[in-house]
């Protein structure tokens, strides 16, 4: 299939004999099968964020009224188009590439039953196609799904049939990266697997439990609207619907923290300060990041207080914990891998020597500072019973959404994919400054846009999945125009962010396209500043050399936690106000 679709030489790298090459950057042995997949699935993913991203320009200027323009009736049709290309097909398309870079290229193995994944890809594709013709295509007495397509809504049968085969070829193509895990445990029983490659490991199983949790939702709600059984509970599917909807933000959770620690090791010289730790921390995910689905049935009758409270305010916290070990793991490790490399003075010298310039860098940092201090903590607040209330259903929810899924996930999946136009694709970028350009341009712009849409959110009460809320809700003579500055923020800033989006959609497929080849793996600047390409002493300890930079950032970061947490409650509090 990859050798089918090559028409610009982009997967004709240079192999030995047995199929595999030595990457010039990690060092690793990469097998060709290895090598052509992971360019088909991220290529795929690249086309499903254009598509996607064509609506969030459309939703935006919706949801800013001064342009308004979409129909409500057509804004949800394109706000579903937008949220299924861009939280679905490009974030899961993204992670099968890197379960066949956390599996067989980082342990130095052929990707098994290449048929398979092929088989894989073709289904996942099939299934996104069908999706994207059924909203499309939707009309008068269906509706338009949303993402979450609750029944009892007359959402087309078209709609879950093509969600029911994406999800069984996502099924289909993460057999070989299973295969790979069984191959190697088999044949070195005693040798523990690396980190990224046990990170992979703990995503798949997370992704399994969603995908299993999206086909209970998905099929017999599918047998209802054929009419193949006469009643379906909304109250289970909503349940059913959350173990997928929430799940496949936890399989991006946990697949943008193994990128993290891949892509800070090869091109900042970071290094694992506590392997036990680390892993530890991914055991916790296994056992309560799904838990976390709870925080959108919070409001829901169907489920008891008690259940809630567990979810919400018990196991939730051991997700949380395995996020602030993660938090603290890998700048800690930044930074003593920079000092031991001679990269850092002072407090911060290891942060501002680092190399800025290089996207792959700048990427994985941004992604790491903004979904903290905007996704992650955001994302507790939502997951507290009381605190949910001021949250729930509003513009705020949608800010959390991309605080984690764009400024964490996405930023984080756009720097992998510069590291994997150089060294996979064997391209320089077509421009380097616009390359080093745009992971600052494009994090400023949506961090700003996001913050606008919790603002309004939380201090107004926009409610989310409405077009028309500035003027007045329709129905009614209640309008919310004290939020018009901020939506006016928001409008620019999501359109610079759009412009970002653009940008780097240029650069990506212009370095394929019109990028010089990069000749006899001659990547050595993608690690020059602190990289693994600088000689380093294997018997000196990285505990030897201080982190107190990490220290007082955690110390920040927590102190930005404490005051959010204490001004969401003072709002709470403001609520009781209303009607008396």
């Amino acid at each position: 299939m990859a050798h089918a679709l090559d028409v610009l030489g982009l997967f004709d790298n240079e192999y030995r004999d047995d199929g595999f090459r030595t990457c010039s950057v990690t060092g690793l042995e990469v097998h060709r099968s290895v090598d052509n997949y992971v360019k088909l699935f991220g290529l795929t993913a690249v086309v499903a964020l254009l598509f996607g991203g064509i609506f969030a320009f459309t939703v935006a200027m919706t949801r800013w009224e001064v342009v308004g323009l979409l129909e409500p009736a057509d804004f949800y049709t394109h706000l579903s188009m937008h949220a299924w290309n861009l939280l679905i097909f490009w974030m899961v398309f993204m992670e099968i590439a890197i379960l066949y870079v956390g599996g067989p290229m980082v342990l130095g193995r052929r990707l098994p039953i290449t048929t398979v994944a092929k088989a894989g890809w073709a289904v996942m594709v099939g299934g996104a196609v069908l999706v994207n013709y059924a909203i499309w295509t939707t009309e008068p007495p269906n509706e338009a799904p949303l993402l979450t397509a609750y029944v009892p809504m007359p959402v087309s049968p078209l709609f879950y049939a093509g969600a029911i085969v994406f999800i069984l070829g996502t099924v289909v193509a993460a057999l070989p990266f299973f295969a790979t895990m069984w191959y190697e445990k088999r044949e070195n029983p005693k040798k523990t697997l690396p980190l990224v490659s046990f990170a992979a490991f703990v995503t798949s199983i997370i992704a399994v439990e969603a995908l299993v949790g999206g086909l209970f939702a998905f099929v017999p709600t599918l047998f209802w609207r054929l009419e193949l059984i006469e009643w379906w509970d909304a109250a289970w599917y909503r349940q059913m619907y959350w173990i997928i909807g929430h799940g496949t933000q936890q399989i991006n959770l946990v697949a943008m923290i193994a990128v993290w620690y891949f892509l800070t090791h090869v091109v900042a010289g970071a290094e694992v300060v506590s392997e036990k730790v680390s892993r530890t921390a991914f055991i916790l995910y296994l056992f309560f990041i799904n838990l976390g689905a709870a925080h959108h049935l919070l409001s829901d009758p169907a489920v008891s207080t008690g259940w809630r409270l567990w979810n919400t305010s018990y196991a939730f916290y051991g997700a949380t914990f395995a996020s602030l070990i993660h938090a603290f793991a890998i700048p800690a490790g930044i930074e003593a891998g920079r000092r031991k490399r001679g990269k850092g003075g002072g407090l911060f010298g290891w942060l501002t020597s680092a190399p800025w310039s290089n996207p792959v860098f700048s990427s994985t940092i941004f992604s790491i500072i903004l979904f903290g201090f905007l996704g992650g903590i955001t994302g507790v607040m939502m997951g507290q019973l009381q605190l949910n209330m001021t949250w729930h259903n509003t513009f705020a929810t949608v800010g959390h959404f991309h605080a984690t899924v764009v400024l964490g996930t996405t930023v984080a999946f756009m720097g992998l994919i510069f590291f994997v136009i150089r060294t996979m694709f064997m391209r320089q970028y077509i421009s380097e400054r616009l390359a080093s350009i745009q992971p600052f341009f494009y994090s400023a712009a949506m961090g700003i846009a996001v913050l606008m849409m919790m603002y309004v959110g939380i201090l107004y009460g926009v409610p989310r999945r409405t077009a028309e809320v500035v003027e007045n809700i329709p129905g009614t003579e209640f309008s919310l125009s004290a939020a018009a500055p901020l939506f006016a923020i928001f409008g620019i800033f999501a359109l610079l962010a759009i412009a970002g989006g653009v940008l780097f959609v240029l650069v990506a497929v212009g370095s394929l396209v019109f990028g010089d080849r990069v000749e006899n793996g001659d990547n050595a600047d993608l690690v020059a500043d602190g990289g693994l390409g600088m000689a380093q002493d294997p018997d000196d300890p990285v505990h030897a050399y201080e982190m107190r930079g990490t220290f007082v950032l955690c110390l920040v970061f927590l102190a930005a936690f404490a005051i959010t947490y204490l001004l969401n409650w003072y709002l709470l509090t403001q609520l009781w106000s209303i009607g008396a």
